[in-house]
């Protein structure tokens, strides 16, 4: 079986396409009935998809996987436990079930990079919701420790008040250009002339 085009998106670190290149190599696979499921990458796919924070392609991957696999891959099991963790909302567990196991060099950048993607995603999420967060809440949504993650905000603009042990969201601002073209400028000018005479 060719994996040729899965190897070069995982050494190009492009892991927001192995979701859709496992599908569809999947698919080619057995649109052609080439038995693949012993040899077939489930780890790769099912991080893929956690990856990309596509949670119900993961869990439809999930059953569809014969339980003799699941029991004889314990990587597999790990990777799943990351996507039930996600279908749960448990935030602290999602990097419980990342550092709670010893992933193969090959699944261990594409690991690394969803945790660093996951605690980007968790920060914006503490960034809408919040105005004032504990010390100890923001450490839990970024699975850091509370030092870790009050040196992680105060670099991002936030402020911390030591005596109360909360953090004090600072909201980014959005700056948004505005391209004033000249030539539309004087488009807009004559068609407003024409309208009014």
């Amino acid at each position: 079986m060719d994996f040729s085009v899965l190897n070069e998106a995982l050494a190009s670190k492009s892991f927001d396409k192995i979701a859709d290149i496992c599908d569809n190599l999947m698919l080619q696979v057995a649109a052609e009935g080439v038995p693949f499921r012993d040899e077939w990458p489930f780890a790769i796919h099912l991080l893929g998809h956690i990856y990309i924070d596509d949670i119900n392609s993961a869990r439809f991957l999930w059953k569809s996987i014969p339980p003799a696999i699941k029991e004889s891959q314990p990587e597999l099991v790990a990777a799943w436990k990351i996507g039930q963790k996600l279908w749960t909302r448990d935030y602290a567990g999602v990097f419980e079930a990342i550092r709670g196991f010893d992933w193969t060099q090959q699944n261990r950048v594409l690991v690394a990079a969803f945790s660093e993607l996951y605690t980007k995603r968790m920060f914006e999420l503490m960034l809408c919701a919040y105005s004032t967060i504990s010390i100890r809440d923001a450490a839990q949504f970024l699975g850091m420790s509370e030092e870790d993650a009050t040196n992680y905000v105060l670099r991002q603009g936030w402020t911390v008040d030591p005596a109360s042990q909360m953090l004090t969201v600072t909201k980014q601002a959005i700056v948004r250009e505005q391209k004033l073209d000249p030539s539309k400028l004087q488009r807009l000018t004559e068609y407003v002339f024409h309208l009014e005479h």
